[in-house]
């Protein structure tokens, strides 16, 4: 369950203006991209250029990275030319966050100016014919602890952000997508790129082998612990949104199996696998730009 908060814990308005507006009057650079780096990914912060950085312990209201693999950094600069902030870590449900807090930095991007979010996340495969270093351009997603009403989009409505009930069925840009997918024939992915459903858990432990079959047979191609209240805020509030899932481990599907996961597996799979990300991007990046998309 999500854990317990009064009304009165929840960022305000007023609150999310405070910290945007902090931050603008902290670097000239004027955001129109967002991205939010997962699991052992925040090699894409690295490469902005003119970069203005601050850790999230010095951003008034901002929540703390707590997992390996998450930095805790806040980076303004360009990305392929584009004017961008980059999550270098991001905030989890597992890690005893509500999730309204967990997506305080999805309005904060609004605010800033910002009117596209890329998420990226390390996922388990579910899909049998993924491996461990392929990419999945996510199509859409299946919301378990939504399904049992823990939503970051509960409680008040302050449709200074958005509307009460938003709509979710085109919540992965279908443009971007086929841009990305291209993208990707063009530098020579193909048979290690896909577009599938990923499928949020709670965690932190990982899943059984039971739990999986039953995402299988629900239509998810790929499993992880986040991404999805970011997407759903983003999409409250107006923002497009776009998003990757690199397999990082293949799901146990088998019983009488030793194999299983674990967080130092994906981190170093991510990390042997980024730099085809980074490239993904960055070139996603410059055709974006010259379609006039960002």
């Amino acid at each position: 369950m999500e854990p317990a908060a009064s009304e009165e814990c929840r960022y305000t308005y007023e609150q999310h203006k405070e910290t945007a507006d902090w931050l603008l009057d902290h670097t000239k650079h004027r955001p129109s991209l967002a991205i939010i780096c997962g699991s052992g990914l925040g090699g894409l912060a690295d490469q902005v250029k003119d970069p203005v950085v601050f850790n999230y312990t010095d951003i008034p209201n901002f929540p703390q990275s707590t997992v390996a693999g998450h930095a805790g950094k806040l980076v303004f600069g360009t990305l392929a030319g584009v004017s961008c902030v980059v999550m270098k870590g991001r905030f989890h449900m597992y890690e005893g966050y509500p999730l309204w807090k967990v997506t305080f930095p999805v309005r904060i991007f609004r605010l800033l100016g910002a009117g596209t979010l890329i998420v990226t996340n390390a996922a388990g495969g579910l899909n049998r014919g993924y491996q461990v270093g392929d990419i999945m351009v996510i199509r859409d997603h299946i919301n378990m602890p939504g399904l049992a009403g823990i939503n970051p989009l509960s409680g008040p409505c302050d449709e200074r952000f958005g509307p009460r009930f938003p709509a979710m069925s085109d919540a992965y840009d279908e443009q971007l997508r086929g841009l990305a997918l291209a993208v990707g024939k063009e530098l020579g992915y193909g048979p290690s790129l896909h577009e599938g459903v990923y499928c949020t858990l709670g965690g932190p432990n990982y899943e059984t082998i039971a739990e999986c079959r039953f995402l299988q047979q629900l239509g998810a191609d790929a499993v992880g612990m986040s991404t999805v209240p970011e997407v759903l805020v983003a999409r409250h509030c107006g923002l497009r949104v776009f998003g990757f899932s690199l397999i990082t481990n293949k799901s146990v599907l088998e019983y009488g199996t030793r194999e299983k996961a674990n967080h130092a597996e994906v981190l170093e799979a991510g990390r042997q696998a980024a730099l085809k990300l980074e490239r993904l991007v960055s070139v996603l990046l410059e055709r974006m730009k010259g379609k006039g998309l960002v």
